[in-house]
């Protein structure tokens, strides 16, 4: 069954806590194995994958493949949890780790920890028959979970790469009530499809620019791009709209100046986004073709 040295995710980022072992709402358990044993006492600068919706092949993976998890620390709550003590409820396990985990998450990666940004805090704590032998570790973790909270694989540390949150070109973001969601195939419907990457810091030179002087430039850069993503796309013909990110001063300050340029429709009474099915490259391709310009006489008299 479950070994007693299985912990428990606490998903700061998402509305429940994914536990193995422990009976949380959203978790399922995890066979006792010498790879999750060693996930579950991974240290600092250790990277975590899992494959299966249980969690059960949790492994610890070198950080050049793509990872779910990058470990940042290990605390210890004994100070405030001595032994006796009942375990935090989840509401709690999150406050500790918000309060504990993220300065240390800056020291890790060498700055600012962009608030905006793609990473998020996260821990791993000890589970119930661990917490009742003494263990008071938990285990910081940085992670990327998309707007509807599945959590993204990330290559490369943590350190190494911009925070800022951005997506591929041709990635679609589902639709989730009227706004986004988690990355989808483009024929189903959604919310965003992503046209283009683009950096404000190769414009903006000389420090942060306000968000309106953002605007202005990336209402040409965006119209450029989309073109180059898929010209001939008439984008007021299907009811589409352009748009693109902003970046806030504490984003910009702690390196994350790159923007997504990004395709999407709008509800008739502006109340949110309305779904849009298929990509506009596809839409692009199959649009008759415009008509020639009538030839020009020859010949002479």
């Amino acid at each position: 069954m479950v070994g007693v040295f299985l912990g428990a995710i606490v998903a700061l980022s998402l509305s429940v806590a994914f536990s193995w072992g422990d009976g949380v709402v959203g978790g399922g358990k995890v066979e006792e194995s010498p790879e999750a044993k060693a996930a579950f006492h991974a240290n600092a600068g250790a990277c975590l994958n899992w494959v299966q919706p249980d969690a059960s092949d949790i492994r610890v993976v070198p950080c050049a493949q793509p990872h779910l998890y990058e470990v940042t620390g290990v605390v210890s709550v004994g100070d405030k949890y001595p032994a006796g003590a009942p375990a935090p409820t989840v509401d709690e396990w999150r406050e500790l780790a918000m309060g504990r985990c993220a300065d240390g998450a800056e020291k890790y990666l060498g700055k600012q920890l962009d608030p905006f940004g793609k990473f998020t805090v996260s821990a791993l704590r000890p589970g119930n028959d661990e917490w009742a032998d003494g263990d008071r570790d938990m285990r910081c973790v940085l992670q990327w979970a998309a707007p509807g909270g599945a959590l993204q694989p990330v290559t490369g540390n943590a350190a190494g790469q911009s925070q800022a949150p951005v997506w591929e070109p041709g990635t679609c973001l589902a639709l989730a009530g009227k706004t986004v969601g988690n990355p989808i195939d483009c024929a189903q419907p959604h919310a965003y499809e992503i046209v283009a990457t683009v950096d404000l810091k190769s414009h903006f030179t000389g420090g942060y620019p306000s968000q309106d002087d953002q605007a202005k430039w990336l209402d040409t850069e965006c119209n450029h791009d989309v073109q180059g993503y898929a010209g001939g796309v008439d984008l007021n013909a299907q009811k589409l709209i352009l748009t693109w990110d902003l970046r806030e001063q504490e984003s910009w300050d702690a390196g994350s100046t790159q923007v997504n340029c990004k395709v999407g429709a709008k509800l008739p009474d502006n109340s949110g986004l309305a779904p849009v099915t298929g990509s506009i490259r596809q839409q692009a391709q199959d649009a008759p073709p415009a008509s020639a310009p009538p030839a020009s006489p020859t010949g002479g008299g």
